[in-house]
């Protein structure tokens, strides 16, 4: 029952995205009445959604008046820059609801809307936001978990968005300078969040496609929850490029939901994810630290450390020879 409660929380979110109630909650708290008339509703069971919405965290609850949390009103008010409804809409619920053929044929579902669409900057900034959303609470762990910066001048984060990790080293780290490594696509937004924080002069964009054009170079280099998309050959690949990419005496920063064969409920929110790459990629998947460790070796890197990051995150430092 545990199982069919989490599918009603899911759909109870769903229906709320497909309402805008988040975005009719943005103009001030209401009360069950008000929203059931502003959403054009029966009524019969609103407060039980509503209710449950409250429990997942979506929605504050006030004597009778509702409002949004403060994740609800950041990234699931439609028009807010950092809104990310419709990726979740048109793209994360409809893979999943599709599993059962994904597992029968190994194929995502559908095809790939970020790729067909990436003309459309309004669909580039949401997949950003999402990208924020779940990078945000990592950046700090990572800059303090790694303790070397000092001796290091250059970064590169590989597929690295707009820039929302790096521009974090870059402030905690004002020696260095750094450079974002992603599709073409994301340098207007890149530019933006350099300007917005003040690092014009020190944080740049590298447009290009990690598969077919060679990595700039630079002392740290950085990628996180991007190995996940592929499989595990297009992995070892990109553990090549990135360690031609990495300056002698230089690291590469890993960050990804590993597996580890652990009965826990981390391994529990990380095989979620490996079974979102099923149904939303072409071969990504889940991977175990002795995969990455077995891909870097074959590199060259010559020691990998690795320890936990965040909650659900493991951190691992490949590190290439100085000779």
């Amino acid at each position: 029952m545990a199982q069919a409660n989490s599918l009603c929380d899911a759909q109870a979110l769903l229906t709320a995205l497909d309402l805008d109630l988040f975005t009719t909650l943005a103009a001030g708290p209401a009360d069950l009445e008000s929203l059931r008339a502003a959403l054009g509703l029966h009524g019969r069971g609103m407060a039980d959604w509503l209710g449950l919405l409250v429990h997942t965290g979506m929605l504050e609850r006030e004597q009778d008046r509702y409002r949004n949390s403060r994740v609800a009103d950041i990234y699931l008010v439609r028009g807010r820059p950092s809104y990310t409804g419709d990726v979740l809409r048109r793209r994360m619920f409809p893979a999943l609801s599709a599993l059962t053929e994904s597992l029968r044929t190994g194929e995502p579902h559908g095809s790939d809307e970020f790729t067909d669409t990436v003309h459309r900057l309004d669909v580039v900034r949401q997949f950003a936001n999402q990208m924020d959303f779940i990078t945000d609470s990592l950046a700090g762990p990572l800059i303090d978990a790694y303790a070397d910066w000092g001796r290091h001048r250059t970064v590169l984060d590989v597929g690295g968005c707009r820039g929302g990790v790096l521009t974090r080293v870059l402030r905690a780290h004002p020696h260095l300078t750094g450079r974002v490594f992603d599709l073409p696509m994301m340098a207007p937004l890149c530019a933006e969040q350099a300007a917005a924080h003040g690092l014009r002069a020190r944080m740049s964009f590298h447009p290009g496609d990690f598969f077919a054009d060679p990595l700039p170079g630079a002392d740290v280099v950085i990628i996180g929850h991007t190995l996940v998309n592929w499989p595990p050959e297009r992995r070892g690949f990109l553990l090549r490029a990135l360690f031609e990419s990495v300056n002698p005496g230089g690291v590469l920063l890993v960050y990804d939901r590993m597996l580890t064969g652990a009965v826990d409920e981390t391994e529990r929110h990380n095989l979620r994810v490996s079974l979102s790459m099923l149904v939303m990629t072409r071969g990504g998947s889940g991977y175990p630290l002795d995969e990455l460790r077995a891909h870097a070796a074959a590199a060259g890197f010559t020691a990998v450390t690795h320890q936990p990051l965040g909650e659900y995150d493991t951190l691992a430092v490949c590190h290439r020879a100085a000779g």
